[in-house]
């Protein structure tokens, strides 16, 4: 079996997708397939610099063209569940005994169809980006931190050393932070399983995901300590900063330090309480 450039794409020579991605190689403006086209794509995504991405973004506010504001990415990963015949890739002309059980639906994109049940992604299907052409190796969760990195070798049952990877959340926490300071950059919620997600890796624990499944507990000061005693505490703890990082020489304490300035935000600000209170969801 061959995909379009004539790749073969049977099991014993299956490729990750960024193996051949060599965004400084140039290879002319000749896309000889889909394969080529999203390369070719991606590479133009790697050189545009930022002053160029400045100096565009000055030119569309000059024009009184609308300049993108802050943007947050919320990824639905499903570590195990539907299946894609199911939801958002349904068959309707497969045989009886491939197919879902469940019709479909049209949606706002002319061709694209969904399953029955979800007629309010239908809907918005428009403003939504969704990618078919997916496939794994193996039928386990082990690629789930593959994914989330983008790098083949991470899958830690069978390379120690995939923990070094940073997840993807991990690095956008990193270089471009949070749109609020008062709020975590990377939130993981529903986290059944430690493989299921990828973490901060050689960037470093304070990137490592804000695990919210719980986050409103954390909104409440534990019995007898006030706002003035949780202020006074993180006065002293400012104050043993110097002596805590001439003792340190791992880089744990980095972690600690971003931690805890996380943690008081999330007691003393009401930003990252409304940010977690799901009664405000319409």
């Amino acid at each position: 079996m061959s995909d379009q450039d004539g790749t073969s794409t049977g099991r014993g020579s299956w490729r990750h997708a960024f193996t051949d991605f060599h965004p400084r190689v140039r290879e002319g403006l000749t896309v000889r397939s889909r394969r080529g086209l999203l390369k070719a794509g991606l590479a133009g995504i790697a050189g545009l610099s930022l002053p160029d991405l400045l100096r565009f973004r000055a030119e569309a506010a000059q024009s009184g063209r609308p300049v993108a504001g802050r943007k947050s990415v919320i990824l639905l990963w499903m570590a195990g569940g539907p299946s894609h015949i199911d939801t958002w890739d349904p068959k309707p002309e497969a045989p009886s005994e491939i197919r879902g059980p469940f019709a479909t639906i049209p949606t706002r994109l002319p061709g694209v169809r969904f399953c029955e049940h979800y007629p309010k992604q239908a809907a918005m299907m428009d403003r939504l980006t969704l990618i078919r052409s997916m496939v794994c190796r193996g039928s386990n969760h082990q690629p789930n931190q593959v994914m989330q990195t983008a790098h083949p070798d991470c899958e830690p049952r069978t390379n120690p050393a995939a923990r070094h990877y940073p997840a993807i959340g991990s690095f956008v926490a990193r270089h471009h932070g949070p749109n609020d300071p008062r709020v975590p950059p990377y939130v993981a919620l529903n986290v059944k399983d430690r493989t299921h997600i990828a973490w901060g890796g050689y960037l470093g624990k304070r990137y490592d995901p804000f695990i919210g499944d719980k986050a409103m507990d954390l909104f409440r000061l534990p019995g007898g300590l006030t706002m003035e005693r949780l202020e006074s505490r993180r006065s002293l703890f400012e104050q043993m900063d110097t002596l805590r990082s001439d003792l340190d020489l791992g880089g744990s304490m980095e972690g600690l330090d971003a931690f805890g300035e996380q943690a008081f935000e999330l007691v003393a600000g009401a930003k990252a309480q409304a940010a977690f209170d799901l009664r405000q969801e319409s």
